[in-house]
């Protein structure tokens, strides 16, 4: 049979591959822990400690192979000049009115950092607000969020450095346009919440010098910051001191009458209280007490408020309280659960735009707030689709996005239901070249899962089931292998739904299939879905993702030789899992900032937090058991050959610590040196790429964001045997 040109196809393994790889030594320590009886070692603890001697040593020594073998790859800097290429196009957000201006974000095309323009009107002539590039020179100082005042005075925003997830709080005087002496520091997951001419944030006490970035975050605080005095005159507005180990925060409504406070961390929802500030010296009360469910306020009028939570509804729906009768037992049903899952509610001109996922694709649907639904807004395709606007301003805009449609501007008319399109990003490729469609199979306890599929259209690149009829067996007839990107997450209720990413594209121009696979432990079909990749069902993940990889296979589309797993934190767990439960089932592994080490996870700064949805060691014998048997540190061994490798962290990654991928890094070379020297041929490289002045991903600037994928792509490729042209 005649193989399909789709890639360049090497001859003979490349020298790059072929060498022998020596990997820097990792000294190996006598740690021991003792687990209800078991005794469990740890040789590699000595990485935990990330501001070490001996921890930077190794570092230097791994990137320094890494960068090594990755200069061998003859067509990285092509593929670098293409991704820089297809990056390179004008990126807005929609616009939103605050206080009678007009605000957005733009990006020329290649900035490290998206700026935010304001304008007198809509149409009008824009002017930079903030330019979060002139912030540091190479872009690692990123915007988190902007905060505008009540009565219209302030602005207060929020950055970031180097990936961290610390916060500092800067403001704005609106009348000059100049900042204000105010800086706020060692804020963590927090919003400003205007009071007058002050705000609330959340922080936790200045850390331990030297262990910023890894020690238990604890104590989590909220403050009252009044304009024009220092931070350490700000007032403890509230703390838990009982549970340490949980985030508070709080909101207030544009009236200021009404503020939210918002717990969780110890369930896989929230606990909500109110406070009517209408009343001198008014104290909290508290709405919830279950927080394995989510309350989430939309809009208040007077005492009526209005909610969105998953409480006895695991799709969701809308529901009403009165702030004199708070209490969740005299909460009112205003828009019922439905078939598909409530994944976004916004009100925008005393109107509910209604977001619904069906299949992990969004449907939007336009209702008054008296529950009653007007109309369905119709989108342009499948996609995601996300609302802006103001409770009482008619405008209103969204923006759509799919795989390979960038996100796209419209002005919608809330009266007549017409959509306008209003600015479209102008790329360079063809979209209406490639195409998606969503198919279904079984995993291995029957559960029907989606995937979508996006490949390039054409003669030269049709996919199995449109070249080849169905066997009598009802199977497909195998053609040619197709070289697969097969992504996932599956975890924390978060939804995968239909984005673009320029960096996907030259995947595709090269004839891949970009292939992303809808898991339990995901929101895409409600709590239940998500309940059902959690704790002692968290296996289920990774037989979704297994399951996916061996359709492809089973349905023609592709080979064991040709499948890439990629996936991000929890989604580098999902990766780390499946490759050493399957590694003969995968050519290439891409574990990106993942959660390694499931025995530990919880001692390292927010990690406590997951424990909804993993469990932890400490919980039971049977706990302990389950997790150590699926974690991807302590499933290594030696004398198995795995996928070719690429582990990818961050120096200031303070959400998952590097220590998961230094751990795991180092046992894997460990254990791929060992089956080496039993073996006559070569094995796949395994790398570890730790990346500088940046942190779990969010805020990382366009520059560094294209060398790592120029990085995991060529990698990619590279170890397929395969070029690109």
């Amino acid at each position: 049979m005649k193989r399909l040109i789709l890639f360049a196809m090497t001859l003979a393994t490349t020298a790059a591959t072929a060498q022998r790889l020596s990997y820097p030594k990792a000294e190996k320590g006598p740690t021991v822990d003792n687990y209800f009886g078991t005794e469990v070692t740890d040789p590699y603890r000595w990485l935990e400690n990330d501001t070490s001697r001996q921890t930077a040593a190794w570092v230097e020594a791994e990137n320094r192979i890494t960068s090594d073998f990755l200069k061998k790859i003859p067509f990285r800097d092509k593929l670098l000049k293409r991704l820089t290429e297809l990056s390179n196009y004008e990126k807005l957000s929609a616009p939103r009115k605050r206080h009678g201006k007009w605000y957005f974000f733009k990006n020329n095309g290649l900035q490290n950092q998206s700026v935010l323009y304001v304008m007198d009107q809509l149409g009008g002539e824009p002017r930079i607000f903030l330019d979060p590039n002139t912030l540091s020179p190479d872009g690692t100082v990123a915007l988190k969020g902007v905060y505008f005042s009540n009565n219209g005075k302030y602005a207060a925003y929020s950055i970031s450095r180097s990936g961290s997830d610390w916060q500092e709080f800067y403001v704005i005087d609106l009348k000059t346009g100049q900042l204000t002496q105010d800086h706020i520091e060692w804020a963590k997951f927090s919003g400003a919440a205007w009071q007058g001419d002050g705000f609330y944030y959340s922080a936790y006490d200045a850390p331990t010098k030297g262990k910023e970035f890894s020690n238990v975050n604890e104590g989590h605080k909220i403050y009252y910051h009044k304009i024009g005095t220092p931070q350490s005159e700000d007032v403890l507005f509230y703390q838990n001191a009982a549970y340490p180990k949980r985030f508070y925060t709080c909101a207030v409504n544009d009236e200021e009458t009404m503020m939210f406070l918002y717990e969780d961390g110890a369930g896989a929802g929230n606990n909500l209280y109110v406070r009517d500030l209408r009343t001198p010296d008014a104290q909290f009360i508290q709405m919830t007490d279950n927080m394995d469910y989510d309350y989430s306020p939309l809009h208040t009028e007077g005492d009526k408020i209005y909610l969105i939570t998953n409480y006895n509804a695991p799709k969701s729906r809308i529901m009403t309280a009165d702030i004199r009768r708070p209490g969740i037992g005299d909460w009112q049903e205003l828009i019922a659960e439905q078939g598909d899952v409530l994944s976004g509610a916004d009100v925008i001109n005393r109107h509910f735009i209604l977001t619904y996922s069906k299949d992990a694709s969004d449907h939007a649907y336009l209702y008054s707030l008296a529950g009653q639904q007007i109309r369905e807004i119709a989108l342009p395709s499948v996609g995601s689709v996300g609302f802006t606007g103001d409770e009482k301003e008619p405008e209103c805009f969204y923006t759509f996005t799919s795989f390979t449609i960038p996100g796209t501007i419209y002005r919608y008319d809330m009266q007549t239901g017409q959509s306008t399109l209003y600015a479209q990003p102008k790329v360079a490729f063809n979209p209406q070249d490639y195409t998606t469609e969503q198919v279904f199979f079984q995993s291995k306890d029957g559960t029907r899962i989606p995937m979508f599929l996006t490949y390039k259209k054409g003669k030269n690149s049709q996919l199995p089931h449109e070249l080849r009829s169905l066997r009598p067996s009802g199977q497909r007839t195998p053609t040619s292998p197709r070289p697969v990107y097969l992504y996932g997450y599956g975890g924390f209720n978060i939804s995968l739904v239909p984005s673009f990413s320029a960096n996907r594209i030259p995947w595709l121009e090269q004839g891949g299939i970009y292939a992303q696979v809808t898991l339990r432990g995901g929101g895409e079909y409600g709590e239940e879905w998500h309940q059902a990749g959690t704790k002692m069902q968290k296996q289920n993940v990774f037989d979704d993702f297994i399951g996916a990889a061996e359709w492809l296979i089973r349905e023609g589309y592709t080979d064991k030789g040709h499948i890439a797993i990629v996936g991000g934190s929890n989604g580098g767990l999902l990766v780390g899992a499946c490759m050493t439960q399957r590694p003969d089932l995968f050519r290439v592994a891409i574990p990106q900032v993942g959660v390694m080490d499931m025995l530990r996870y919880h001692k390292f700064t927010i990690g406590w937090n997951w424990a909804p949805d993993y469990g932890t060691s400490e919980d039971s014998k049977e706990m302990f058991e389950y997790l150590k048997g699926y974690s991807p540190l302590h499933n290594l061994k030696k004398g198995t050959t795995y996928p070719a490798t690429l582990v990818t962290t961050a120096d200031h990654d303070d959400r998952v610590v590097p220590a998961h991928s230094f751990k795991f890094a180092a046992r894997l070379q460990e254990c791929q040196s060992a089956t080496q020297q039993q073996n006559q041929k070569p094995l796949p490289p395994t790398l570890i790429r730790i990346d500088t002045k940046a942190g779990h991903g969010g805020g990382k600037p366009l520059a560094k964001i294209l060398e790592e994928q120029a990085d995991i792509y060529s990698f990619i490729l590279y170890n397929m045997g395969l070029k690109f042209k």
